[in-house]
């Protein structure tokens, strides 16, 4: 037997949803995972996540959902994110700062610990991810053997460093935040499975999932500019991950990556 874990790398306004609500019954067919994750921070509007989205997500078979930077941008969620549960932001915000940054799942095969961490390097201040993940590891694994980690963060030697810092400690780290799938899967020598950034899962032709004129003319002027989510055509980006039941370790990770006109149910 093992455990699997499905893990949707962030989903990204209105396309993105409509990317997992189509991919998920037939990805469930095809690996039947004891647990789907999703990152939601970018789900309503391509900034943060609101009480709807959420439910949305549960009922199509969403696990547990996590967070990033844009966990604040939608105001509504001060008024629910201390009663739901499964909806994981950063754990390195300060003390007092509403919400969880640590959910327990549950599971016919066991219970997952979901994790949520924000890196520091090109982000907004905010507590060691480091010492934070330390803490939290040392608390979760009197509980559970089956942890994963959501590191969102920006820069590619803080992510590889995190995964090195918990490597034989939890079961996987993914990251996430860049939106673009990195190429470099494995399980470390300690085994716990990683990946740089999981990707993202909505407008394939945008640019990291914004409408791209607006975000060339950023780059062109230098000058304000309101980013808007793009529509069309979706992609979809994700990570399997198979755990050894015995021991919480990774034995393997595999990409996901897809989009309508490439499907990979078969």
């Amino acid at each position: 037997m093992i455990i699997r874990i499905l893990f949707v790398g962030d989903i990204v306004g209105a396309v993105g949803r409509k990317a997992l609500k189509t991919c998920l019954p037939r990805l469930r067919d095809k690996y039947n995972p004891g647990f789907i994750i999703v990152n939601g921070e970018n789900a309503a509007g391509g900034r943060g996540i609101n009480a709807s989205i959420v439910k949305e997500f549960y009922e199509w078979g969403v696990h547990g959902i996590t967070m990033g930077n844009h966990t604040w941008d939608q105001k509504e969620i001060f008024d629910f994110i201390d009663k739901e549960e499964r909806l994981v932001r950063p754990a390195n915000f300060p003390p007092g700062t509403p919400g969880r940054g640590l959910a327990y799942i549950k599971g016919k095969e066991g219970e997952l610990a979901i994790v949520n961490l924000q890196g520091r390097t090109f982000l907004p201040p905010i507590d060691c991810p480091f010492r934070k993940a330390d803490e939290i590891v040392e608390q979760v694994r009197k509980r559970t053997r089956y942890v994963l980690v959501d590191f969102h963060a920006e820069a590619t030697s803080e992510k590889l460093a995190m995964g090195w810092h918990l490597d034989g400690k939890v079961s996987a780290v993914v990251g996430t935040h860049t939106h673009v799938q990195t190429n470099d899967e494995r399980v470390l020598p300690q085994g716990t499975a990683y990946v740089t950034d999981v990707g993202m899962t909505g407008p394939r032709d945008g640019i990291l999932g914004m409408e791209r004129t607006s975000v060339m003319q950023k780059f062109k002027t230098s000058l304000p500019v309101r980013f808007v989510v793009d529509e069309g055509k979706w992609h979809f980006h994700a990570v399997v991950i198979d755990l050894n039941p015995a021991t919480g370790l990774a034995q393997s990770i595999k990409l996901i990556r897809m989009d309508e006109e490439q499907l990979i149910f078969e």
